[in-house]
């Protein structure tokens, strides 16, 4: 499994501990986390989700009147360096 979404996993369940539903995507060059947010969400949770999101290379709300609001958090693959890529005992 891939570091990536091992994070973004992790994330999830922490999320999912605050009470939030989560559904986490592996991309080509990410792993996303997404979260429905209920408008009744506290104070305390909001810094427990803030501080989980955190963890994330990037990470926003969606909000519309329409479909409600959607937290999101992204944690990039890790891409090998020219010298890592044939494994530790292939260096240059």
């Amino acid at each position: 499994m891939p570091a990536s979404r091992v994070s973004a996993e992790a994330i999830a369940a922490r999320l999912s501990a605050v009470g939030l539903t989560t559904r986490v995507e592996e991309l080509d060059r990410f792993t996303s986390v997404e979260a429905e947010v209920p408008e009744a969400l506290s104070a305390a949770s909001w810094r427990e989700v803030l501080d989980v999101v955190a963890g994330a290379d990037r990470f926003g709300l969606h909000a519309t009147s329409l479909n409600g609001r959607t937290l999101w958090a992204v944690v990039h693959r890790t891409v090998p360096t020219t010298g890592d890529v044939g494994g530790p005992g292939h260096q240059r």
